[in-house]
């Protein structure tokens, strides 16, 4: 899947919880909080399974969005709600 679809997609899952898995093979779980053209931003849910690293309070950087995944480097997303509900 390229870029421009990559972003389509997260587009359309935004607000949403989802699951997504990288290049390097890393899940992460959570809701989309922001996309842009190079990046999605994904609030940790640690009833989804989470980082739990706190970034909510993590200095006040990011705290609103979450953390960030480069579009390049997803390899997968899917609506989290189909795997577990």
């Amino acid at each position: 899947m390229n870029q421009n679809d990559m972003y389509n997609l997260c587009c359309s899952y935004q607000g949403k919880r989802v699951r997504i898995v990288d290049n390097q093979g890393r899940v992460h779980r959570g809701e989309v909080t922001r996309v842009n053209r190079n990046m999605v931003w994904i609030r940790p849910d640690e009833n989804l399974g989470g980082y739990g690293l706190g970034f909510f309070g993590f200095g006040g950087y990011g705290s609103d969005f979450g953390y960030g995944i480069a579009l390049g480097a997803i390899t997968g997303i899917v609506l989290a709600t189909a795997f577990f509900w």
